[in-house]
């Protein structure tokens, strides 16, 4: 299977379970890689073939931006859901990133793996 990805894509959202981080932005930095065949794409050099990844990008962003959430797992279930539902992909991987949550590391995060049934 074929790997379409995305790396470290930033996105400014409410995100967090503190009520100082409920009044703020933060920056979070997503991971994408969505398995699918792009040989048909390939062949035809055709992007209504394969996964735009503009698109995702957009659809992400606007899912992450839609409202405040208090977990970055929970973030990353829904763009996993979203992203089998709405894109020819059979398995999604999604890392979320949340650099300054731990002052002590660069960064922290989830990565999960969903499959569609």
């Amino acid at each position: 299977m074929d790997i379409v990805f995305i790396k470290q894509l930033a996105v400014d959202t409410v995100i967090g379970v503190y009520a100082w981080e409920k009044t703020i932005q933060q920056r979070l930095f997503f991971d994408l890689e969505l398995c699918t065949d792009i040989r048909a794409a390939a062949n035809a050099d055709d992007i209504r073939q394969t996964l735009d990844y503009a698109v995702v990008c957009e659809r992400v962003t606007a899912l992450v931006q839609s409202g405040p959430v208090e977990l970055i797992e929970t973030l990353a279930e829904r763009i996993a859901a979203m992203l089998l539902a709405d894109f020819v992909t059979t398995q999604v991987m999604v890392q979320v990133d949340k650099p300054g949550a731990v002052a002590a590391a660069t960064t922290v995060g989830v990565r999960i793996v969903r499959s569609r049934h």
